[in-house]
């Protein structure tokens, strides 16, 4: 069983539940039924959620590949604990700037990049040596 990557896909989970908890929030108290009723801060809450949403589902999948392929605990849980505070980091810049440029910004996507990127690489070797 994949017992690391569901511990990170739960943590993951938790956190896209938050961001869009912010978003029905503003929407609710608002009124706004769909879109971001051209309200800059709950424009850059739904941004927040997506971005979360569209990066989070290819990290774990590249992780639970890792994971199944025999990568050590050690590297996992390192990958793991890097893209879950990466997306933190990435929501509060995001959140703090405003939609502009922030230094948690800037440190949420590099991490997240690099997470992805160096789990592509790793899946790589892993699936070329088992040919």
């Amino acid at each position: 069983m994949a017992n690391i990557t569901a511990l990170y896909t739960s943590l993951c989970a938790i956190l896209i539940l938050y961001l869009a908890g912010r978003v029905v929030q503003f929407r609710r108290t608002q009124r706004v039924g769909i879109g971001t009723g051209d309200d800059r801060c709950n424009e850059v809450r739904v941004r927040v959620h997506a971005n979360a949403v569209e990066y989070t589902p290819i990290a774990l999948l590249l992780l639970l590949v890792a994971e199944l392929g025999g990568l050590p605990d050690i590297w996992l849980h390192g990958f793991g604990i890097a893209f879950l505070l990466s997306r933190v980091f990435h929501a509060y810049g995001l959140t703090a700037g405003k939609g502009g440029t922030h230094t948690g910004r800037f440190w949420g996507t590099v991490i997240s990049w690099l997470v992805i990127l160096i789990l592509a690489a790793v899946n790589i070797v892993i699936s070329v040596k088992s040919l």
